[in-house]
């Protein structure tokens, strides 16, 4: 006999969990299933991970460049199975951790692949489950590529358990997993070389502290080659051998590791959505500004599995399932508040972004005010021997508002949390100023910045 619930989760990571435990917590009776272990790609395969492998890479360059300035990092060495099992360490006890707390919650935990068999019928392992209520939060998986030996690249959830780090890496494509992975491999010692078939990577973030990047990472190692398209990998007793089209004339070079940087699409493929009768593209199920499906009311999603304004972030997918969640409690139509969300790349240094580019600002009729900061010989990375640094300040000249910051040097991600409170609440750049920081901080760079 079918099981009933008022609200079934299909996906177990940060943005399902939340959800499931809302409603839970408000008397539903609600059950969430992933085919994977329970808690999602940032806790076990993206974020979190990643920036505990970042650290030993921050320690190694951190040390490089106090060389001369009272540090000697002669016998410094990068053990990377070590630095490994310092990230099992938070890794490992997620799953068990998250389901336990999820049942302590209320929720019920299904493990298996769901797929639909009606407008609210999921089915798992022969077992069918009616339901009021879905929330899809199924996440992202790599994109295909489309070329000959495709099959020979690793992913982001592999490259993030290997037991050894080879010498040389190719990275596919100029995203955020090639840069954060390339940035750690090359302090680890490695020649990684990223190839982005446009001639401008990271597109979503200034172009001109984009460029700063791309320099600094060249005097750590990293390669960028632009305008480079792959068109296939072969196995050969040595590695692998990429064979590329570099503006038109072919060129080849060997790896020993072939890493897909080259972008994520929904993971919604296995759910049978015809059967529920839920609209979806390339960008994600279809839905309202208030995350409700177009074309089938008993559904909703959130974050990567949603085709929303909502960038493609862990805090945006919690956020927005927070707000389906609410809107399924209450019958009701609120809608996600983007503003001012702060996006990173964890590069060393490392490259962030709030509000509209310099070009979007124009293009919106703004009369902007760019207030722009080599901050390369400030204080707090004189401080630490680091040579890059900048800023760019959006002001709208009609308000006083900040629209857009953007940033790239050490500890610049976590200013970049104060300049989004000032952006979300409308604070202006005089009344941001008027900050009395912690001194000598990066946080009392906001002043100069402004």
């Amino acid at each position: 006999m079918p099981q009933n619930y008022d609200l079934f989760v299909i996906g177990a990571g940060m943005a399902g969990t939340a959800a499931a435990t809302k409603c839970s917590s408000a008397g539903w009776r609600v059950a969430i299933v992933d085919a994977l272990p329970y808690g999602g790609t940032c806790a076990l395969r993206g974020c979190d991970p990643k920036k505990i492998l970042r650290r030993g890479a921050e320690i190694v360059e951190s040390a490089r460049l106090m060389e001369g300035k009272g540090v000697d990092s002669n016998g410094l060495s990068f053990n990377w199975a070590e630095l490994m099992s310092h990230k099992h360490g938070f890794t490992d006890p997620v799953p068990q951790s998250m389901e336990d707390n999820l049942r302590d919650q209320g929720v019920e935990t299904l493990h298996g692949r769901a797929s639909f068999t009606g407008p609210a019928q999921v089915q798992i392992s022969g077992t069918t489950f009616e339901t009021s209520k879905v929330l899809i939060a199924t996440g992202a998986t790599p994109r295909s590529l489309n070329f000959p030996g495709e099959e020979h690249l690793i992913d982001s959830t592999e490259f993030l358990n290997l037991e050894n780090l080879p010498a040389r890496i190719v990275f596919v494509g100029g995203g955020f997993v090639s840069f954060e992975f390339a940035h750690i491999a090359a302090r680890a010692g490695s020649s990684p070389v990223i190839f982005d078939r446009g001639e401008r990577p990271l597109k979503s973030f200034d172009a001109d502290l984009v460029e700063l990047l791309i320099d600094r990472g060249a005097e750590a190692g990293v390669e960028v080659r632009r305008g480079t398209s792959i068109t296939g990998v072969e196995k050969t007793r040595a590695g692998y051998r990429v064979h590329l089209d570099e503006g038109g004339s072919p060129a080849t070079i060997d790896a020993d590791l072939v890493v897909h940087g080259a972008g994520r699409t929904p993971d919604l493929s296995r759910l049978n959505l015809e059967a529920a009768d839920v609209a979806y593209g390339k960008h994600g199920v279809v839905v309202a500004e208030h995350l409700q499906s177009t074309t089938n009311p008993a559904v909703y999603a959130a974050g990567d599995s949603a085709d929303t304004a909502g960038l493609p972030l862990t805090p945006v997918a919690v956020f927005e399932a927070k707000v389906a969640a609410s809107n399924m409690l209450n019958s009701g139509f609120t809608v996600p508040d983007y503003a001012a969300t702060p996006t990173a790349l964890f590069t060393i240094p490392e490259l962030v972004r709030l509000g509209m580019l310099e070009h979007e600002a124009r293009d919106n009729g703004l009369n902007v005010d760019v207030r722009y900061s080599d901050t390369s010989k400030w204080y707090s990375n004189y401080r630490i021997g680091e040579t890059a640094g900048a800023a760019k300040i959006l002001i709208d000249k009609s308000t006083q508002r900040i629209i857009g910051a953007h940033l790239f040097g050490a500890g610049y991600a976590e200013l970049a949390n104060t300049f989004s409170l000032a952006m979300k609440h409308g604070l202006t750049a005089r009344q941001l100023k008027s900050m009395t920081p912690t001194y000598p901080s990066v946080g009392s760079d906001l002043s100069s910045m402004l």
